[in-house]
């Protein structure tokens, strides 16, 4: 039980980070502000910046669940992971935390679209704010694809939570959207100053976040690698 709690509570909260990374967080609160200034009436705003949160909820869930069970279906690489992914698992988390702690960086192709689509989408109320937050949830940059590939996947793949974990980080990813999604909805004007607040707590967590994954990375390396335990 207590396993599993752990596994469901890393799973949100590196959802969460990955929502609030500056890259992400720009584009949320971009799409979001965007959405508001198309609708004139507070409750549409909020439905649709509802929907563009579920968009990116569903697109990562779905990912995650597609890649889980993929590499889980076939029994060759059920068995690999099995037999390897103790070792993998520690270098995986360093090499994430180093990406975190920005050590390690680099470019990753993006998901762009024209003015005109995004305006078209925008313009289809909730459903296009629903694709509008489909799409962008695969705009992967470096910090966020790191810690979805390198930290959400093998914890899924090594936890018996598995196929549930990406709809927990899901739902991680969602929470910070919607509550900026409220607060435009509600006609909060500063959100400027809650944007470097938020900016300057990630940079913090995220340094933080990076020196525990490389520790449990060396701890893991140690255990099944360098066997020192």
């Amino acid at each position: 039980m207590m396993e599993m709690l752990i596994a469901f509570g890393s799973a949100l909260w590196l959802g969460i980070l990955t929502s609030i990374s500056p890259c992400p967080l720009a584009t949320n609160i971009a799409a979001v502000s965007f959405l508001s200034k198309k609708i004139t009436h507070p409750a549409m705003v909020f439905i649709s910046g509802l929907a563009y949160t579920l968009g990116r909820m569903v697109s990562y869930a779905v990912l995650g669940w597609i890649i889980i069970n993929s590499l889980l279906g076939v029994p060759q690489v059920a068995q690999f992971l099995q037999k390897y992914m103790g070792k993998a698992l520690g270098p995986l988390l360093i090499i994430t935390g180093l990406f975190l702690l920005e050590v390690i960086t680099m470019r990753l192709p993006g998901v762009a679209l024209s003015q005109k689509h995004h305006n078209k989408l925008v313009e289809s109320g909730a459903m296009g704010a629903f694709a509008l937050g489909l799409i962008f949830a695969l705009a992967l940059c470096p910090v966020s694809a790191a810690l979805f590939f390198g930290s959400l996947i093998p914890l899924a793949l090594n936890s018996k939570a598995g196929t549930l974990l990406p709809f927990i980080y899901g739902i991680g990813t969602g929470l910070p959207v919607l509550i900026f999604a409220v607060a435009i909805a509600l006609g909060v004007t500063s959100l400027s100053h809650w944007f470097n607040r938020i900016t300057r707590f990630e940079y913090y967590t995220r340094k933080i976040t990076g020196v525990i994954f490389i520790l449990v990375g060396l701890y893991y390396s140690g255990i099944y690698i360098l066997k020192l335990f």
